[in-house]
């Protein structure tokens, strides 16, 4: 297997203006259905609804031609079911610019469904009426004024925003929602539709401060519950041990999509240990309560997070770390159930089977291309993982044979003598290569006489250290220090630290 062959992508964005031009000259960064790298388009796209199968079907039309016929069909039809007619430009977009490519043969988009144009007039007459209706509303809150009735009038016109595809006024309306809350559960609603509108735009850097904001709101919520269940069980008032019951899955619940949101900031830091400890973290919904509720289907399906977690552990944690959060988890192992291929990658990585896990990665390359969210670090994750197979395969052995190691991984040797190589001059493995005998060896180490070297930079140090306080007793009986002022000594302290420095 050439594992540099199945690395061939990249994210999917605007070409440079110098380059629009040669288009048709350059490999797309485009994936394929065949029998090697499997995709099943109808299986995938029915774990979302509303707005998240539309944007997952229009990043599947401009990165994986093989299905982007059928993608586009599919998302020609979730379109006319939504409000916003803009979404059918961005889907014909992407088809355009993954047609154009040299390599890539698909039919003209004149050939494919198309929405008509009174379709569209309706739908943006609607709209609106609509909007006029909603403003007017709150323009009659606004002259009563009352709190709630501004609030809800705000959380009106954000969601209508949002179904409309205008991100900045929703956003606009969520914020403005905040200056009328009269409670802590209202603060809290309002950032978790942030969160959701912010995940949904893909707009990751806002996310930490909404997540801070409705992670301070979920702790008063709770606090203010806890008090009520105490005074009315002090009160001899039955059902607040019913009232404590229900409020764990609920928090369960929020306290899950807090930490997806704080998993999405991450990755797109490129944070993949923080990421991998937030993904694996979260609850799989069995029992009383827990899951992402309603953001399943909505925003995610439960496969994403076994990969998104899987992938980022791989990439990031140790091999203990690994099996203790990934192998030990039995929540996390809900999700994993979702998607076979990372099981079986998970068992091949904890057997040692390198190779394995390596033929997985990319023979399942076209399901993780095809995720919005994972797209953007698919490259650099599955390099980081790579390196990290290579030292764990090297680290039993004082030196090994590059025609071993390359068997191990499916690799040529020359192409596994240039992968160490520069593994060895990165220092993700400390050995050097004989490239006449194809032998990569440990660095041998002089431990005896890095103890010596050590000993004896201490004990000049110490030296040092001694002769300066030595000098400032002889200034002491000799009286030649100057004494600072009474319940001053910032100047004695700056004579130490001088004496006692470098």
């Amino acid at each position: 297997m050439d594992v540099d062959e199945q690395e061939a992508v990249q994210p999917s964005q605007p070409p440079p203006p110098q380059q629009q031009a040669r288009n048709t000259r350059i490999s797309p960064p485009v994936v394929y259905v065949d029998d090697n790298h499997p995709f099943d388009l109808d299986s995938y796209i029915s774990n979302y609804t509303g707005r998240a199968a539309i944007d997952r079907l229009t990043h599947i039309v401009s990165v994986c031609p093989s299905v982007a016929v059928d993608a586009f069909t599919l998302a020609v039809r979730l379109i006319q079911k939504a409000h916003d007619p803009g979404l059918f430009q961005t889907l014909c977009h992407a088809y355009e610019q993954v047609a154009a490519y040299s390599n890539v043969k698909l039919p003209s988009i004149s050939e494919l469904p198309a929405i008509q144009t009174k379709w569209t007039d309706d739908t943006l007459k609607k709209n609106q009426s609509e909007k006029m209706k909603l403003e007017a509303e709150l323009k009659n809150y606004s002259n009563n004024m009352i709190k709630e009735s501004i609030r809800m009038g705000h959380r009106d016109l954000a969601e209508f925003s949002r179904s409309v595809g205008d991100y900045p006024s929703a956003l606009k309306h969520w914020t403005k929602s905040r200056e009328f809350c009269t409670t802590s559960q209202h603060v809290l609603d309002g950032c978790l539709s942030t969160i959701e509108l912010l995940i949904e735009q893909r707009n990751y850097s806002h996310l930490p401060t909404y997540v801070f904001k409705a992670e301070a709101a979920l702790e008063a919520v709770t606090s203010s519950a806890a008090t009520l269940a105490k005074a009315e069980n002090s009160s001899g008032a039955g059902g607040s041990r019913k009232t404590a019951s229900a409020m764990s899955p609920d928090r369960e619940i929020l306290q899950s999509k807090l930490d997806f949101a704080t998993a999405l900031g991450q990755l797109a830091q490129s944070n993949y240990e923080r990421a991998a400890y937030h993904f694996l973290r979260l609850s799989s919904g069995t029992g009383s309560g827990g899951g992402l509720g309603d953001w399943f289907g909505k925003l995610v399906s439960p496969g994403d997070i076994a990969i998104y977690g899987s992938v980022c552990a791989l990439a990031s944690l140790s091999r203990s770390a690994f099996k203790a959060q990934v192998l030990e988890n039995l929540s996390f192992g809900v999700y994993i159930e979702q998607e076979p291929h990372v099981r079986e990658m998970i068992e091949a990585y904890m057997a040692s089977n390198f190779k394995g896990v390596l033929e997985t990665l990319g023979k399942y390359n076209t399901r993780h291309t095809i995720d919005i969210h994972l797209f953007p670090h698919l490259t650099t994750l599955n390099s980081l993982t790579r390196n990290r197979l290579v030292s764990l395969y090297f680290a039993p052995f004082s030196s090994i044979k590059l025609d071993r190691m390359a068997q191990a991984f499916g690799w040529s040797v020359v192409e596994t003598e240039d992968y160490v190589v520069g593994l060895v001059r990165s220092g993700d493995i400390g050995g050097r290569v004989d490239s006449r005998a194809k032998v990569l060896q440990v660095k041998k180490t002089d431990h005896r006489a890095e103890l010596f070297a050590h000993a004896i930079k201490t004990g000049v140090e110490i030296a040092k250290t001694n002769k300066k306080l030595l000098y400032r007793i002889k200034l002491q009986q000799a009286e030649l220090l100057i004494k600072p002022p009474k319940g001053n000594n910032t100047g004695q302290n700056q004579m130490t630290e001088y004496l006692l420095a470098e």
